[in-house]
């Protein structure tokens, strides 16, 4: 049997055959660059769910879908920067003029004070909506730890990058999993890391005033793209290239991230969320056209290789 890596960069023979991604047109050329092959996730489909190019002092700095009416984003693609993992200070908390304002301008803006932050809040979630929570903090899809420029830092600390996370999860194994995550892509990617954090929801949300305003995640997950890697690195590494997925359960208990092939995360999503069957996160599962039959090789083992042949 092939192993779960060598599987998929064999299926990429196939792929090129049977796959043609979509390129959103809505988006620009430099927006397009958040995403593996330009191409944004395919089989999510929904009218209430809109493409933002997240800008921050004049410049983009990642893609979210942003659900209109759960209030969350359903994800965030970005490019992961390599970085020593420290955190922002003194970040101020921003909502996304291009939701509420169709004149308004592009950059994310400082939420203002008080009741002025009702004049959007139909079309997207306030501070005034984490005001009074209890269990649940504002846990960032594309965090700021997985960015190196101050700019890129702060430009996480959008609510349209925001999702309520169980203090226990976020703190914790969600936590160390991006943790985890940087350090491997820190050590063993050598080209660019495509990255995307997402959530599926269930129906329970997070009230205020009697009226129920913004969803819960009942999973978080994510998945990574690093199509050129380190082929020397431990075996236990290298396995988990070119593309990974994880998941976890958003709650205090039974909340360990798990980590599993891209496959069996997209297999997963399709039996808890909306996606429809053509579901799949990167172009192509993340096996880049340029692979060569010699880099197969390389990749998979020559021994594998000549009995897929036959």
């Amino acid at each position: 049997m092939f192993s779960n890596g060598g599987t998929q960069a064999l299926t990429f023979l196939l792929i090129m055959v049977m796959v043609r991604g979509e390129v959103q047109e809505k988006l620009s050329s430099d927006c397009k660059d958040f995403l593996y092959m330009g191409t944004l996730l395919r089989g999510l489909n929904d009218d209430s769910l809109k493409i933002i190019c997240q800008y921050y002092n004049g410049a983009p700095r990642f893609v979210t879908l942003y659900d209109t009416c759960d209030l969350i984003p359903v994800y965030s693609a970005y490019i992961f920067k390599r970085s020593d993992g420290s955190k922002k200070t003194e970040a101020s908390w921003m909502y996304e003029p291009q939701l509420s304002i169709s004149s308004g301008s592009r950059n994310m803006e400082v939420f203002p004070a008080g009741d002025l932050q009702r004049r959007f809040e139909e079309s997207q979630a306030v501070l005034l909506d984490y005001s009074d929570t209890v269990n649940y903090e504002r846990g960032q899809l594309n965090p700021d730890e997985h960015q190196d420029n101050p700019d890129d830092k702060a430009a996480t600390y959008t609510l349209t990058n925001v999702v309520p996370q169980d203090r226990r999860f976020n703190i914790g194994p969600w936590k160390d999993h991006e943790h985890k995550i940087r350090r491997r892509l820190n050590n063993y990617c050598r080209g660019t890391a495509y990255m995307v954090t997402g959530v599926t929801t269930s129906g329970r949300t997070i009230r205020r005033n009697n009226v129920n305003r913004v969803a819960i995640p009942t999973f978080l997950w994510s998945a990574y793209c690093c199509p050129n890697f380190d082929r020397n690195a431990p075996p236990e590494e290298r396995s988990k290239f070119p593309a990974f997925g994880s998941h976890g359960l958003n709650d205090k208990d039974n909340n360990q991230v798990q980590e599993m092939s891209l496959q069996d995360l997209q297999d997963f999503l399709r039996l808890v969320t909306y996606v429809d069957s053509s579901f799949q996160i990167f172009y192509g599962n993340c096996v880049t056209p340029q692979m060569s039959l010699k880099s197969l090789q390389d990749y998979v083992g020559e021994t594998e290789i000549r009995v897929w042949l036959q």
